[in-house]
């Protein structure tokens, strides 16, 4: 009977108070009150949150093994991508890191940076790129005049604040760096650097992707020459692959163009993706077929309609036509049109 009499004397002060009538209880009764008001309101917000989504472990599952599968069956030609992205995922959310996740991702067309930051989407949040706290930034669509730098940093600071405060684990994709006016980006500067707070808000959980065309040539041509040397693709080094993005990423001029977030060593990793050979392309062939439902199993594609659909492709250098040109990014709009002949 206890939890009736209880829930009456709340039920009783709510209604007293719409009403704008004055309420004489004793402390005792009006505690009582305020530990049920607040045990409801509680209550109230665990539901809420089965329904819908909310900054808490059931949505924002963190799932670092699923990850490194997916990357490792899916993901191809990239092993210097692999094991960095999920190792600094899962160190920064499984601790208590000091700053802000910044990894910036580097290569040409359709080596997979878009491709990878949307595995890690659909693996660490319950509803993937539909998620309220994935954030994907387009430098073409967001920031495309040069001359309205200064709004573009007040409505980007305004969007990084806002997101934060709802959710300090959200995720933030900056896709086509290269493209975005130089100057933008330094507005995240705070949000990135060694703080605990900044106006009572923690950004420290917080996770951001850089992607960027920059370094793309630096990369395919360290990649040539060690295939030209006869070395194997698997002997390049990360820490030489960072060394030959961080150059161009600070002195060309786009988006990271003489960047505090550079210059103050706020980036936690850049991380190359290579050009793709023709092999790869051939992987991804396979994956799209089975995507679209033309055959049931990667295994049951015929290589002669492989092959077919790989040499609709562009490829360099000339004479070898080693390396693809577009990546794995053309492959479903070839598929459409070699199938539909059919």
């Amino acid at each position: 009977m206890r939890w009736k009499v209880l829930f009456a004397v709340f039920f009783f002060v709510q209604i007293e108070f719409l009403a704008g009538e004055p309420v004489t209880f004793t402390a005792g009764v009006v505690a009582v009150g305020s530990a049920i008001s607040a045990g409801f309101l509680a209550g109230f917000s665990t539901l809420n949150c089965l329904m819908n989504e909310c900054c808490t472990d059931s949505w924002i599952p963190a799932n670092y093994s699923g990850l490194a599968e997916s990357l490792n069956s899916k993901l191809y030609g990239q092993h210097l991508v692999t094991d960095p992205v999920v190792k600094h995922l899962k160190a920064h959310g499984r601790g208590n890191p000091s700053k802000a996740l910044v990894l910036s991702f580097h290569g040409g067309t359709g080596t997979g940076k878009n491709y990878v930051s949307r595995l890690v989407a659909e693996k660490l949040f319950y509803k993937g790129m539909k998620s309220k706290y994935v954030h994907l930034i387009s430098a073409t669509k967001e920031f495309p005049h040069d001359g309205m730098v200064p709004m573009y940093k007040d409505k980007l600071r305004d969007k990084i604040e806002k997101a934060v405060k709802e959710c300090p684990r959200s995720f933030f994709i900056f896709d086509e760096m290269d493209k975005m006016p130089p100057g933008i980006i330094d507005t995240l500067k705070p949000y990135l650097d060694f703080y605990e707070k900044l106006d009572d808000v923690d950004y420290r959980r917080t996770t951001f992707f850089f992607l960027s065309n920059t370094g793309g040539t630096d990369i395919a041509e360290r990649t040539m020459r060690a295939w030209s040397n006869n070395e194997e693709r698997q002997s390049l080094k990360l820490k030489e692959m960072e060394q030959i993005i961080q150059t161009p990423a600070l002195n060309t001029k786009n988006g990271m163009w003489h960047s505090e977030l550079i210059m103050k060593n706020l980036i936690t990793a850049y991380i190359p993706f290579l050009p793709l050979e023709r092999s790869h392309i051939k992987q991804c062939i396979r994956d799209g077929l089975v995507e679209r439902r033309y055959y049931l199993s990667a295994g049951s594609v015929p290589e002669s309609r492989v092959q077919e659909i790989a040499d609709e492709l562009q490829y360099f250098p000339d004479g070898v036509l080693l390396f693809s040109s577009t990546g794995c990014k053309r492959i479903h709009e070839k598929i459409g049109f070699i199938m539909e002949e059919l």
